[in-house]
């Protein structure tokens, strides 16, 4: 049998450390494992264009192990052409660079491994939220170009005391999200999600749900996208929803990249209609050289916290999320039950609510 990786290259850096083991370099700690069973493991970071590994393996592998970190983007296309496939494993969580209903229509099993990097995200969001806030890249470059003038970085620096935040999304992460920022004593906290959460949950981080995504940003002062990218969710935050915020809002968004349309972020930036927006996804990745993301100022020279896709890819969570798929891989040669929570798509249907209502 074949099972077929597409990670990320890690260069000298995977070389010197193991434990960045979502590379290609460290093959998330499979190969001795899966050789020792008799199967073959490829595993490689080429994932564009018909020649390449992924779309040349894709053909005859039974498994596939993808990562939303370098994802292999596979489409309903390739899933014609992939007569062997029959399961799907995210090493991470994120499963929208799979076509989840080509899955279910060519009875494709996908999973991923729920729950390994929600606190990693969950951290990064609260620190993007704070540097934007506090104002803190353009602070921190002053200091690198060696220079010192406080008023030109206190000006739009704030307290994230007293302000509203919500969360486009209150699942694993979003409600992680919202239980970090309690004790920062935020006027506000709120969340838009079509599921309400439990009362005891809500009332757990004093949490207010706003059923109507217009309202819910008119009243926030911080915006943080913690959602599933699918059907309902690609192209949410365009320019008219962002008519609706509040006038130098900050957006943090750890999610996905097209969650969020590219142009009219920018756009808002540049205008002041948003003070900042910091994150880690793009709606492609890696994202191209000359990406309005990588530079975009507000008209303070600030406002950009943008960094590669690395919130939920910690040590810690590289770990978790390379067990994991060991674990589901295991299950699936041994005919063993997989973990409910880590089944997006079962045999021919949806198993989650996660990616949208069916």
């Amino acid at each position: 049998m074949k099972v077929l990786a597409i990670l990320y290259k890690g260069g000298d850096a995977a070389k010197e450390e193991p434990r960045l083991l979502g590379t290609v370099e460290n093959e998330l700690g499979l190969r001795k494992y899966l050789e020792s069973q008799g199967h073959e493991y490829i595993a490689s970071d080429s994932k564009e264009g018909p020649d390449s590994d992924f779309q040349k393996h894709i053909v005859d592998a039974e498994i596939l192990i993808t990562t939303p970190f370098h994802p292999g983007y596979l489409t309903a296309d390739l899933f014609d052409k992939a007569k062997k496939l029959k399961l799907c494993v995210t090493a991470g969580v994120g499963s929208d660079h799979i076509d989840l209903n080509a899955a279910v229509k060519h009875g494709v099993q996908v999973l991923e491994v729920t729950g390994s990097n929600v606190v990693s995200v969950a951290e990064h969001v609260v620190m993007s939220i704070l540097l934007l806030v506090r104002n803190f890249v353009p602070a921190h470059e002053m200091i690198e170009r060696g220079d010192w003038q406080v008023s030109d970085v206190a000006r739009n620096a704030f307290d994230l005391e007293g302000k509203v935040v919500g969360t486009i999304g209150a699942g694993r992460i979003g409600y992680r999200v919202l239980q970090r920022l309690v004790p920062f004593d935020c006027k506000e906290l709120l969340y838009y999600d079509y599921a309400p959460l439990p009362e005891a949950a809500a009332k757990a981080v004093n949490a207010r749900r706003v059923e109507s995504l217009e309202e819910f940003v008119s009243q926030c002062d911080v915006v943080t996208v913690n959602c599933p990218l699918h059907e309902g969710t690609r192209g949410l935050v365009n320019a008219d929803l962002l008519k609706h915020f509040k006038k130098g809002a900050w957006l943090v968004n750890t999610a996905r990249g097209a969650i969020c349309d590219k142009d009219a972020v920018a756009d808002a930036i540049k205008s002041g209609q948003l003070n900042g927006y910091s994150g880690d996804v793009w709606n492609v990745q890696p994202a191209p050289r000359d990406h309005v993301w990588r530079s975009v100022k507000n008209p303070l020279g600030g406002g950009n916290g943008m960094v590669p896709h690395y919130s939920g890819t910690t040590l810690d969570a590289q770990d978790r999320y390379a067990r994991g798929t060991k674990s589901i891989i295991e299950n699936y040669l041994t005919d063993k039950p997989q973990e409910p929570g880590n089944i997006i798509i079962g045999v021919g249907k949806y198993e989650t609510k996660a990616y949208g209502k069916r």
